[in-house]
């Protein structure tokens, strides 16, 4: 078992138990071009929808810049094997408000991997 195993199992431990009231079910949409035609410059669009459950944080004061990090902007901690996809820039996530409870819906503005690629962290923004 590797480390990326091990970190999955912990963490999915921990979503299961001691972080089970913070978890939270999310779903993620993209739409793609699909059935292009050149000729008649026609085609359609495919959306594409996954899922997974991560933990919803505020950025620390001391974090939020204006510029890269806004206030209000969320960091999504899920982990990579339970996504049903990658989440990508510009991508839509739908998830509870912090707040409300109420589903919101969220653009990515940035995702990437932790080095053992165990856990996605995803910046989101009120879309």
């Amino acid at each position: 078992m590797g480390i990326r195993d091990e970190l999955q199992t912990d963490i999915a431990e921990a979503f299961d138990t001691d972080l089970a009231d913070a978890v939270n079910a999310f779903t993620g949409r993209y739409v793609i071009q699909s059935g292009w035609d050149p000729v008649t410059e026609t085609g359609g669009e495919t959306a594409v929808t996954y899922t997974g459950r991560g933990v919803l944080s505020k950025y620390s004061l001391n974090r939020i810049d204006g510029v890269n990090i806004l206030h209000g902007d969320l960091k999504l901690t899920a982990l990579t094997n339970e996504v049903t996809d990658k989440p990508t820039i510009d991508h839509i996530i739908t998830a509870p408000d912090l707040v409300t409870g109420e589903q919101q819906r969220y653009k990515v503005i940035t995702a990437a991997t932790d080095p053992a690629q165990a856990t996605f962290s995803i910046q989101l923004r009120r879309a």
